[in-house]
């Protein structure tokens, strides 16, 4: 859970719902900013069509947390990152949030056609599903099972493919993997959603 101790006049954007508790001082404001952009990140980031403006009228503090167990890291965002649907909790008041397609190549990756395109200059807080790990690559290349990405910073390309041959994509329960390219950071989650449905499924009782 994020703690979030404010000042009288600030504000911090999150996701909605991901309010725990808060002090009394504090004001609420949700919004979708503008439309067309609402409209993009739900039916195309997987967000939700709001977001929230928290406003302390005083000193107080808030707590967040997301809707599943994992992680929550805090970046020091100067500029863009990109994260995957569902790994936004909250950031900056005047942070924007965008959706960027990822080209034809991600038509093939499990975890959905579009990313968030982050922008904002403070501290933007992501969660995750399992624990959170970074790697930092030094104008190298690196590989991550696709559902295991949280995010990644400005300066790295990637590309989608088969982890190996089509015995090895079929069998091996690895499936198709992010290869990323350049400088900058990949952060990863230790558990993947699709994995654990995939688990899940067969214990749940029959209808029948």
């Amino acid at each position: 859970m994020v703690d979030v101790e404010l000042s009288d006049g600030e504000a911090i954007k999150a996701e909605a719902g991901a309010m725990v508790s808060m002090s009394p001082s504090i004001e609420i404001q949700t919004e979708t900013g503008g439309l067309f952009g609402a409209a993009k990140r739900s039916l195309l980031g997987g967000e939700s069509i709001f977001l929230n403006t928290f406003r302390s009228r005083g000193d107080g503090s808030i707590q967040l947390a997301p809707s599943y167990p994992g992680d929550i890291e805090a970046l020091d965002v100067n500029g863009t990152i990109y994260a995957q649907s569902g790994s936004f909790l909250a950031g900056p008041e005047d942070m924007d949030i965008d959706t960027k397609f990822g080209g034809v190549k991600t038509l093939l990756g499990r975890e959905g056609l579009f990313l968030l395109k982050l922008t904002a200059r403070g501290t933007v807080f992501l969660s995750s599903f399992g624990a959170i790990y970074n790697r930092e690559l030094n104008n190298e290349r690196f590989v991550v099972d696709t559902g295991h990405i949280v995010a990644f910073t400005e300066g790295l390309d990637f590309k989608i493919r088969k982890v190996g041959g089509l015995k090895s994509t079929l069998l091996s329960g690895e499936g198709l993997v992010a290869e990323f390219e350049g400088t900058g950071t990949v952060y990863m989650q230790t558990r993947s959603v699709d994995s654990f449905v995939g688990w899940l499924i067969p214990m749940l009782p029959s209808r029948n």
